[in-house]
């Protein structure tokens, strides 16, 4: 029963998928959204059937078939259900199901709503076998697959240019980190000859193992989690990705896609902790980019790049936790993000929806009026992200910050730092949107309006978890890191409150309230709205424009790239054409004279061949001679 169970909980999306693919175009657009957001809420259903046999009947595991077989090295397409994947299935599945309800409403007007729902089926299908994969090959499968579908989804506007810029953009920078994925996997298989977790798992902990390649292996591994996980220096694609529909925006940065590199570095702890300069590397680059974003983040003026940033300094926090070895703090993180950002990114969408398509906030203010729902939700989230007690983002941000503190005081006061930004440019998207007099156009003002219950039932929801989310793990029960415990090697201490921690949540929490303190001031007592663009000096510009990265990478590899592309097609490839083409000339040439022999005339025939009799007579009688 099991296994028919666990194929259906991985097929239902990919039914969805081929059902509106083929059949959307000749069906209602409202019967083809119904179709393919029943089939995720089946894997949901089927995902939290699992959640309650867990720990009941424990891991289970299905063998398909052999897939591959070389000499020694056997891998096979199985599934995996244990502690971590069903815990994961559990809001991907669940938050999936949420974004399609919400994408029936949103994407009514859209020409192609049928393709729509085909791609996000295909995503949530492909996460799925991503998550449950029980070996590093059958991972990958999902892993290149969501990398395809964000593409798809990323440029679905595709009659816009620079939406396809971006989807491509996404592409290709994802491939680069994958290259380093692949490398750490034929590191790993050529050490242990398999790619099964559990297999490796076990060899690892035998021991006698190369530590040095290892480390490669692992680090090649990272490489693949910061471009699927937009870490420095490959996060510049995610902030480009809020060219899709807010609905892909949510589904790809809140619990889908940019989470797969947390969950495979999860998933493979045992490597990581046997590496424990790589985790160094993970710990400093997860701090350093959730520092870079937040202090992006304060001066972006487009609703979605805000949340987009926002995401990356999340990221970063929970690669922090990861490079610390806390990787069930990571999880927590992971899950309470999952809720506001997703609550976020739908409340984002449901502005842009009333106002029609605009995404600049200084186009905005006054919105709460007349948008309460969707106003009192992000609110909810906002609180929630900004870590404020007692909403989720405090007990699983909090938790980072212990560990950081713990471990070295520099990751933790950059960390804090990035948090303290965070709750800033978080509420001044708040007052922005929400707050003061209106600063769109009157025929805005006139159609303002609350979105449909089909958008707002899931902010509604969302905000729901965004409050309570942070139950899982509270201090004193740490249900979470019980749940996990199976799964990870090494188990991170739980944290009982005591002065130490209550010192350190008294800090974080004071920080976010100057973060949101400093916002009210500026944002609403002054009615500070940011300046136009071409007004924007100082190093508020050079921050503005997200630290020149895109601009440099342009200067360091798109234009020597072009460049020697150009001279490829300009230069070197007419200069081989016209070696190529003389060669042809000079056998043509030589053709044309050897014609002039056969001309016919046995005279000339017979002189030859007396030439060519003499000749060979003339050679043996030489090599003949005694010497």
């Amino acid at each position: 029963m099991e296994t028919n169970l666990a194929l259906t909980l991985l097929l239902a999306p990919f039914i969805g998928f081929l059902f509106n693919i083929f059949f959307g175009k000749k069906v209602s657009k409202g019967f083809s959204g119904a179709i393919g957001t029943i089939t995720v809420i089946v894997s949901f259903l089927l995902s939290l059937y699992f959640f309650t046999q867990i720990n009941k009947s424990g891991p289970f595991e299905l063998s398909l078939f052999d897939w591959l077989e070389l000499a020694s090295f056997k891998v096979e397409l199985g599934l995996l259900l244990d502690q971590l994947s069903v815990l994961w299935l559990l809001f991907v599945t669940g938050i999936g199901s949420l974004i399609h309800l919400y994408s029936i409403s949103y994407m009514h007007d859209d020409e192609n709503m049928h393709k729509f729902f085909a791609y996000l089926n295909l995503f949530v299908f492909f996460m799925i076998t991503l998550v449950i994969g029980n070996n590093l090959l059958v991972m990958f499968i999902g892993w290149e697959g969501v990398g395809l579908c964000s593409y798809l989804l990323i440029g679905f506007w595709y009659k816009n240019q620079p939406y396809n810029d971006a989807a491509k953009k996404a592409f290709i920078m994802n491939r680069i980190g994958d290259l380093g994925y692949l490398i750490g996997i034929f590191i790993l298989a050529s050490l242990f000859s398999s790619l099964n977790y559990y297999e490796m798992k076990e060899a690892i902990t035998a021991g006698t193992n190369d530590t040095l390649l290892l480390s490669i292996a692992a680090l090649c591994l990272f490489i693949g989690a910061t471009g699927k996980s937009a870490q420095l220096p490959l996060y510049t694609w995610l902030p480009d990705a809020m060219a899709g529909p807010t609905p892909v925006s949510a589904l790809i940065h809140a619990a889908t896609m940019v989470t797969a590199g947390i969950f495979m570095i999860t998933r493979m702890n045992f490597l990581f902790d046997l590496t424990p300069d790589v985790q160094n590397i993970i710990a400093i680059v997860g701090a350093i980019t959730a520092l870079v974003a937040a202090s992006i983040g304060l001066l972006q003026n487009d609703i979605k790049k805000v949340l987009a940033y926002s995401t990356v300094s999340q990221l970063g926090l929970m690669f922090l936790a990861l490079g610390l070895g806390a990787y069930t703090v990571a999880v927590f993180h992971v899950i309470t993000h999952a809720f506001f950002k997703a609550c976020l990114f739908l409340g984002s969408g449901s502005v842009i929806h009333g106002l029609h398509g605009e995404q600049d906030m200084r186009k905005m203010g006054g919105l709460r009026k007349a948008m309460p729902i969707t106003f009192w939700t992000m609110l909810i989230s906002t609180l929630a992200i900004a870590g404020i007690f007692p909403f989720a983002g405090f007990w699983s941000k909090d938790e980072i910050l212990m560990v950081a503190f713990e471990h070295n005081k520099v990751l933790w006061i950059t960390a804090s730092i990035a948090s303290i930004m965070t709750a800033f440019y978080m509420f001044r998207l708040m007052y922005l949107t929400f707050f003061r007099e209106f600063r769109g156009t009157d025929e805005q003002k006139h159609h303002l309006h609350e979105s449909p219950s089909l958008m707002t039932i899931p902010l509604i929801i969302l905000a729901t978890l965004a409050t309570i989310g942070g139950a899982i793990n509270l201090p004193g029960s740490m249900w979470l890191n019980h749940f996990l415990e199976p799964v990870l090697v090494a188990k991170h201490e739980a944290h009982h409150l005591g002065t130490q921690e209550f010192i350190l949540m008294g800090i974080a929490l004071v920080g976010a309230l100057i973060g949101i303190i400093w916002a009210n001031a500026k944002y609403i007592k002054q009615g500070f709205v940011p300046k136009e663009d071409t007004q924007i000096v100082d190093f508020s510009k050079t921050i503005y424009n997200k630290y020149y990265v895109d601009e440099f990478y342009t200067f360091l590899i798109v234009k020597p790239l072009n460049g020697l592309s150009n001279f490829f097609r300009t230069t070197l490839e007419p200069a081989l054409g016209k070696v190529v083409f003389s060669l042809g000339h000079a056998a043509s040439g030589l053709g044309t004279q050897g014609k002039k022999l056969q001309n016919g005339n046995i005279g000339l025939y017979l002189f030859a061949f007396v030439i060519g009799v003499c000749a060979i007579i003339t050679y043996l009688f030489i090599t003949h001679i005694p010497q």
